[in-house]
């Protein structure tokens, strides 16, 4: 697994290797993390590295910058799981293991329109999220007959959805008031307690809350901190490594078996184009705590 242990990100990538480690149980031998340093030629040291080792399969790197490189290096000898959820980055060889604008869009607009909503805003940034979560909220739209436009809602829209709980935060109560349902396009399982006060009445697409607070409540006896969805994206990884392990497979065609893999973040089943379909929840929060109101929807 190769992780930025140093560097920028380093808080994030110790947080993720404890959680992958969690994740081994008495098969200490199933994983082995390196650093990165946060950068592509970090990663693509300790990528030579993994292999040196033997590694047949890696995990990571966590940035869209480190992928291509690290895909160079490796040369097809093993696959590669990258964490992150840059769709730019399909057909690249790489697996893509983050949430991404699809799999976080599709399954709640999908729950939108069975609830009457029929046409919503869209207020998403410029980034690369904000760009991806556009088309991915465009294909979903026309996919399920929704009319969607930019911006704040415009009046006699449904439903407001968002990509970021900033902007979540600061549109809810507006949205409240007009009667818009605000639909959140992304994980809430992060979010503080008062930031969840001022989304009451949101729809989110999250992991489903019930396993992942199970790994959350193992993560914080050891570590003494709540951990975030992309730890649980690593001990999820940690547990395919595992699992793959015990099976005696680590190539392409293991990641590819059509049951796919349970995991805290939703079980994942990958494509040949190295994308994923990911079960998500539909969350709604009430009185400032997250309720289920379904589960088992992917993307």
């Amino acid at each position: 697994m190769l992780l930025p242990l140093s560097g920028a990100n380093a808080a994030l990538g110790r947080s993720m290797a404890r959680a992958a480690a969690l994740a081994q149980g008495v098969d200490k031998k199933a994983l082995l993390i390196l650093d990165t340093g946060g950068t592509p030629e970090g990663a693509v040291a300790a990528a030579r590295a993994a292999l040196k080792q033997g590694a047949g399969i890696l995990f990571g790197p966590l940035l869209s910058a480190e992928v291509r490189p690290v895909l160079a290096a490796c040369a097809g000898r093993v696959p590669v799981v990258t964490f992150s959820n840059d769709l730019g980055l399909l057909e690249s060889g790489a697996f893509l293991f983050g949430i991404t604008a699809d799999q976080a869009v599709a399954p709640l607009l999908h729950y939108a329109r069975t609830r009457g909503v029929r046409r919503f805003g869209l207020l998403a940034g410029s980034d690369l999220w904000g760009t991806q979560l556009t088309a991915a909220a465009r294909r979903a739209a026309a996919a399920e007959g929704l009319e969607v436009t930019n911006g704040a809602p415009p009046r006699g829209a449904d439903a407001l959805l968002v990509g970021t709980m900033a902007d979540a935060v600061a549109q809810g109560a507006a949205a409240r008031q007009a009667g818009v349902q605000l639909l959140c396009a992304f994980s809430g399982l992060n979010g503080a307690q008062d930031a969840l006060g001022a989304i009451e009445g949101a729809w989110l697409s999250a992991p489903d809350p019930t396993p992942f607070a199970d790994f959350a409540g193992r993560f914080e006896a050891q570590v003494g901190t709540p951990p975030g969805v992309i730890a649980g994206l690593a001990y999820d990884a940690g547990g395919i490594a595992v699992a793959l392990r015990q099976r005696g497979g680590e190539d392409r065609s293991a990641l590819l078996v059509p049951g796919g893999f349970q995991g805290v973040c939703g079980a994942v089943r990958f494509r040949d184009d190295g994308s994923a379909q990911r079960t998500m929840a539909i969350l709604a929060v009430e009185q400032g705590r997250f309720r289920l109101i379904e589960s088992g929807s992917g993307a």
